[in-house]
């Protein structure tokens, strides 16, 4: 028995109620293109639109169409997927890979108006109300690229919560790509891996010293520590990263061999370190700060040092468009470049590439293991950091794994030596990369 007011696949009634002025509107706008649906949408009256797809969008406030009439487009979507208005029953991603269907449909402004005029008469008057912007979107200010300005940004990410942190990444608490030797590896093995390869590719010795630049929680400092004997400096920008990190050196018995500071890369002025790592943080840079940016990490290093860069890049040569979710709700002033952007500058610096692999594939991997973990701690999580972050991270996460499987993202690790002195590096590549299991 289906409830009154949906339509079903396949009966000779059509939709009713919301879904029939939807209906309506959408095939006399943009060429009729609109109409035909990638999903079953259902509507807050219980009106629905069938198809035959494994997930149902839900339109289950009239606050979506609110979001969507105050910005259209992405932001509006992204709005209301935030705020819950907007929901998804079944497959999340089964909708996500539906998002190019729509790709070179032109909507007119007469069209645009004919789909505003549409929503408010599909609200109605009671549902008229201001549509409010989600308090998990960023409120970023200042000049771009400024310490205040860069800071804030990485706080609206990474202030967040440990606890909800330690439920999404697991007991490691690496927040980046992972090093898998199968795809049945445990996401805590691949972990593990990565931090080996980076220490074996940056050829740690016992005694050197390592900077690690967005050091995060500290894994990466207290495996080099442990395991290669390096004494090691990390820096960060979130306060409640570096008290978690410091309380896990302490623990160990570390504190003598590892620091972690809350400061910028560019406030640095203790070098010269032997060895320099920078795991998921040029991302937050700009393409117009990469050349200090790299320029920094070389006067930081010592002569015949070694540098590794490990952080996600875009495959097409040309910017795409802005993404609103990405850049209000997960990492405001966040940027991607092609690997090439990095490579040439460090090259016009004088560093020596010694390695440059790609890890895409690894990634989708990484990030499913991350959204199963909060899937299977949603509640937990929700309890921690509220039903909007979490709604964040879920799709964030989801979509992410898209975009490395359909090579939109890829992500690559670059080893470069500071010429002047010898770099220690071994002849025989296979113990470069080949870390223990």
């Amino acid at each position: 028995m289906r409830r009154r007011g949906a339509h079903v696949c396949g009966e000779s009634d059509r939709p009713r109620g919301v879904a029939a002025l939807v209906v309506q509107t959408l095939g006399g706008v943009a060429n009729g293109r609109l109409s035909r649906l990638p999903v079953t949408v259902r509507f807050w009256d219980g009106s629905e639109l069938a198809s035959d797809r494994r997930a149902t969008v839900v339109f289950r406030d009239p606050a979506a169409v609110m979001q969507l009439l105050r910005a259209p487009g992405q932001l509006g979507l992204a709005r209301a997927w935030v705020d819950g208005s907007l929901d998804v029953e079944g497959d999340l991603e089964a909708v996500l890979r539906t998002r190019d269907a729509f790709a070179g449909v032109r909507v007119s402004a007469r069209d645009r108006a004919r789909l505003a005029l549409a929503a408010l008469k599909a609200v109605g008057v009671r549902g008229l109300r201001p549509a409010r912007v989600p308090a998990v979107e960023a409120r970023i200010g200042g000049r771009l690229r400024s310490l205040s300005r860069d800071r804030n940004a990485v706080r609206h990410h990474y202030d967040v919560s440990n606890r909800f942190y330690r439920l999404v990444l697991g007991p490691t608490m690496v927040y980046s790509c992972a090093y898998f030797a199968r795809p049945e590896d445990t996401l805590e093995t691949a972990q593990q891996r990565k931090l080996e390869l980076i220490c074996r590719k940056l050829a740690l010795r016992d005694g050197e010293r390592l900077l690690d630049i967005g050091c995060g929680w500290g894994s990466l400092l207290i495996y080099a520590a442990q395991h290669h004997g390096v004494h090691a400096l990390g820096v960060t920008l979130s306060e409640p990263q570096a008290e978690f990190a410091r309380a896990r050196i302490a623990e160990l018995g570390l504190a003598d061999r590892v620091e972690v500071r809350v400061q910028d890369y560019r406030e640095i002025e203790d070098g010269p370190f032997d060895k320099i790592a920078s795991v998921g943080m040029y991302e937050h840079v700009g393409r117009d700060q990469l050349g200090h940016y790299v320029q920094t990490v070389m006067q930081l290093l010592r002569p015949g040092g070694l540098f590794l860069n490990q952080g996600i890049t875009r495959l097409a040569p040309h910017p795409p468009k802005p993404d609103p979710f990405i850049a209000r709700y997960v990492f405001p002033d966040g940027e991607l470049h092609p690997v090439t952007d990095i490579l040439a500058i460090m090259q016009s610096l004088h560093f020596e590439f010694r390695d440059v692999e790609s890890l895409r594939d690894h990634y989708p991997l990484t990030l499913r293991r991350w959204a199963a973990n909060l899937e299977a701690s949603r509640g937990q999580a929700i309890a921690e950091v509220g039903s909007q972050r979490e709604r964040v991270w879920r799709l964030y996460m989801i979509a992410s794994a898209l975009g490395f499987e359909d090579g939109e993202l890829s992500i690559y690790q670059v080893l470069a030596a500071r010429p002047g002195a010898p770099h220690g590096l071994p002849l025989e590549r296979t113990r470069l990369l080949t870390p223990s299991a």
